[in-house]
C-alpha cells in the first residue's frame, strides 16, 4: 500500500476530517489531499505526529513512506528487483548484526 493510500485510511478509521489533519500537521487541506492521492509526498518529520494522531506504529509508517521514495526512484528502471538485490547485500555488508 501507498504512504498516501494507508494515511488516508487510518484517517478515516479515527474518524478525522482532512482539514483536522491538516490543521495538526500545520499545512493546508489541499496539501494533504494531493499526499492521500500519492501527488505530493508527507515530509519525514511529519511521520511521528501523524503515527502519534493516527494511533499508528512510526516504524511501519516510516517504512512505507521510505518505500515510497525508493519505488519513486527505481520505477521506470528496467531491473527494479536486481537494483534492490544490490542495495540489500551492501546493506548486509556495510551492518551485518542489524539485519
Amino acid at each position: 500500500m501507498k504512504f498516501g493510500e494507508h494515511i488516508k485510511q487510518l484517517r478515516e478509521q479515527n474518524h478525522l476530517l482532512q482539514r483536522q489533519l491538516a490543521n495538526a500537521l500545520d499545512m493546508d487541506t489541499a496539501m494533504l489531499s494531493k499526499i492521500e492521492r500519492g501527488e505530493r509526498r508527507a515530509k519525514k518529520e511529519h511521520i511521528p505526529l501523524l503515527a502519534s494522531l493516527l494511533h499508528a506504529n512510526e516504524r511501519e509508517l516510516f517504512t512505507i513512506w521510505l518505500a515510497d521514495q525508493i519505488y519513486e526512484i527505481i520505477k521506470e528502471e528496467s531491473n527494479p528487483s536486481e537494483i534492490l538485490q544490490v542495495v540489500e547485500k551492501e546493506i548486509k555488508i556495510a551492518k551485518p548484526y542489524n539485519l
